[in-house]
């Protein structure tokens, strides 16, 4: 009971400093003063029944809350290498916020990783490389149903949207693409004034809660679709089935954040936490999706129309593949989102546990659709963590066409991965409605930085391409980029993985695709 009779003695202290104060002298309320709210926290502590720590360590416990507290910040400011912070290390922020700046992102003396741990992964270089281009290539995004086909930059700004970030963070992130000539996502929170106003070229992302677009009770408005996607900054529409943060189930806007001027962009009420469904309600067998994006293309005027997942089971995309056969009619392009997670918050056990990883979810659609002989109709864009030129080249050779970022992005016009997005109280007014931490973000500055870093990640991607002898991203092939599967042993991943030729599910499967192939059906998603 020493706790007990430390604790009342510290009140009979302070109560006694108090006493001295009014009778004896002033100076005392110099010592009560400190005393006493001490000594009303320690009695509280004793008595309260939520913190076991707390009642067998009056005072002191407190401490080890402080300090867990601060436990983020010097982790990643004192502890951390510069190569194994997580999410992005600092090695990857620093590349993303030197190239934003305009300064060299450059290190001497040689690399700090280990190159001999398993799992590393090594491009080739060619003993002829090939003069780097000037000229950024473009993807032409549009298959054969498409009348208003669209050419995409190789990197960018990939979904978020306005409510999960500030207006001027979404208006520098225009700005930049506009600047720079490349796509922003407006993520599926709605088409704001802060994505329209600068004039970038947009992809508008629909959700499931269809928000700028959605009847009173939650379901697809056409005529409001239609009137949105006609707008000339509108390129391309993409359809969302899942994100890679947190595939299977909606989202999450917490009521704090939900401002008139968000609730009226996505047709919702003010105040109110918003939560998109798990699920559409457009469409629940695979023929019906594709339909459904058929449609969308009409509406949209025949602007490129597609889809973005996080891949989980192959056999649910082939039964997609076959009702693009059936129906004869195919997205224009797909976005492959990865497991990685991005901006967005989710449930650790969803961010840890499901989904494929960005490039096996990219393998997975690429050898799909070449295998029902559809790749020629439909890009593939990679989303998850592309942050540096090796990252795109990666993502290229591994079935990608181009790349979208967004946590990259969020770097570039001042993100610290402070991983506060979702509490409204990001401290350097990226992620946040509060208009008092969002002035912090200066649009001009910013969006220069926006301009510069995607400019410079394709001009390292250049670079590297070169360095292999490649001139143009199509020549990029899977021997070229090799993994370390043991201490002792490399392997390319042309050996690694099975990649199909044309048409090869068609005329016949083989062993590994031969299984999910018959049990895809047009009409259900199963496992």
């Amino acid at each position: 009971m020493l706790k007990i009779l430390l604790v009342a003695l510290l009140a009979t202290f302070a109560a006694s400093a108090c006493v001295a104060a009014v009778l004896v002298s002033p100076w005392w309320w110099a010592v009560a003063v400190p005393l006493l709210p001490l000594a009303a926290v320690a009695v509280h502590d004793l008595v309260q029944r939520r913190h076991s720590l707390l009642r067998n360590y009056p005072l002191l416990g407190h401490l080890r809350y402080a300090l867990e507290s601060l436990r983020p910040e010097l982790q990643q400011y004192f502890i951390e290498r510069n190569f194994d912070g997580r999410p992005f290390d600092r090695d990857t922020r620093s590349i993303v916020y030197e190239r934003a700046k305009g300064t060299d992102a450059e290190e001497p003396f040689g690399t700090e990783r280990d190159l001999y741990l398993s799992g590393s992964e090594y491009l080739t270089p060619s003993m002829a490389p090939r003069p780097v281009r000037t000229d950024a290539p473009r993807v032409r995004i549009g298959g054969p149903d498409c009348t208003r086909p669209y050419d995409m930059a190789l990197l960018n700004v990939s979904a978020m949207s306005f409510g999960s970030l500030s207006a001027n963070a979404v208006l520098a992130l225009n700005t930049g693409a506009r600047r720079g000539g490349f796509a922003h996502d407006t993520g599926e929170g709605g088409l704001s004034e802060y994505h329209l106003r600068p004039g970038g070229d947009l992809v508008w992302e629909i959700g499931t809660g269809y928000f700028g677009c959605r009847t009173d009770d939650g379901d697809f408005d056409e005529r409001q679709f239609a009137e949105k996607a006609a707008h000339e900054n509108v390129k391309c529409v993409s359809l969302k089935i899942s994100q890679g943060a947190k595939p299977g189930i909606g989202g999450v806007l917490p009521g704090a954040k939900v401002n008139a001027e968000i609730a009226e962009v996505r047709g919702v009420p003010q105040g109110e936490t918003v939560i998109s469904p798990p699920f559409h309600r457009v469409y629940s067998t695979p023929r019906e999706l594709v339909r459904f994006l058929a449609r969308m293309r009409e509406l949209a005027g025949g602007k490129p129309v597609g889809f973005k997942l996080c891949v989980g089971s192959r056999r649910e995309f082939l039964a997609v593949c076959k009702a693009m056969l059936e129906e004869d009619t195919t997205p224009d392009f797909i976005v492959v989102d990865g497991a990685e997670g991005g901006t967005g918050a989710a449930p650790l056990e969803f961010a840890d546990n499901v989904g494929l990883p960005l490039g096996e979810g990219l393998m997975a659609v690429h050898n799909a659709l070449v295998g029902v002989g559809l790749r020629d109709r439909i890009r593939i864009g990679a989303a998850g963590k592309v942050a540096t030129g090796s990252d795109l080249v990666k993502r290229l050779l591994q079935g990608a066409d181009y790349t979208n970022a967004a946590r990259a992005m969020m770097f570039a016009i001042g993100c610290i991965q402070a991983q506060r997005c979702h509490t409204n109280t990001c401290p350097v007014g990226v992620a946040t409605q509060d208009e008092r931490r969002a002035r912090a973000v200066d649009v001009g500055d910013k969006s220069q930085r926006v301009e510069r870093y995607q400019e410079a990640t394709v001009k390292s991607a250049l670079q590297i391409m070169a360095a292999m002898g490649v001139d143009e991203p199509s020549g990029l092939r899977p021997h070229q980029l090799l993994q370390r599967v043991d201490p002792h042993t490399v392997r390319s991943y042309a050996e690694l993985h099975e990649w199909l030729t044309p048409g090869q599910l068609l005329a016949s499967a083989p062993e590994g695709w031969a299984s999910d192939w018959r049990a895809a059906d047009a009409d259900r998603f199963t496992h």
